[in-house]
């Protein structure tokens, strides 16, 4: 193997991995953030809300976000990282913090605020923040825009769970 071919690799590599770990660290981050809004609402406003039938125990939440969060993060570190034009990689990972923004207003919007309406207004511009987003993304990395449909998934149902809440406790 040629040893200056091997010594230009590892920069980059380093560079890959760095640049990784900010991808999770800014999404997990915005998971924190959501969660300081949510956290203190759980046992006391959301527990004497009526909730749907179909409602999961509150233990799944966390487990289901983490797991998005670190594929969102997989998902805009390969388009980072893809040989797109610098302006299309741009306005994909734009969109793709709009979107995380979005996210996390959500939390402030339902819980924090404690106003399911609130949520279901907040809710409806993030489910088209991500559909924006996976479109943009899968124009520079397929695997990067599959990488974002379960968390569309999630959010339909957290979508259709926000709108069973608040027509329950209308």
């Amino acid at each position: 193997m040629d040893t200056s071919r091997a010594r230009g690799e590892r920069p980059r590599l380093i560079r890959d991995i760095v640049a990784l770990a900010l991808f999770v660290g800014v999404a997990l981050l915005a998971g924190w953030l959501g969660s300081m809004a949510t956290m203190p609402s759980i046992p006391t406003w959301y527990a004497g809300l009526e909730k749907p039938s179909f409602n999961p125990p509150n233990s799944i939440f966390p487990i289901v976000w983490t797991i998005l969060y670190v594929m969102m993060a997989v998902a805009a570190w390969l388009v980072w990282r893809a040989p797109a034009s610098p302006p299309q990689r741009r306005a994909a990972l734009v969109l793709y913090f709009v979107q995380l923004v979005v996210n996390v207003a959500w939390s402030f919007a339902f819980f924090g605020a404690q106003s399911p309406l609130a949520g279901l207004v907040v809710i409806a511009v993030l489910l088209v923040a991500i559909v924006a987003t996976i479109l943009a993304f899968r124009r520079i990395s397929g695997l990067a825009a599959l990488l974002l449909l379960p968390y569309l998934a999630w959010v339909c149902f957290a979508t259709v769970l926000n709108a069973a809440i608040f027509s329950l406790n209308s």
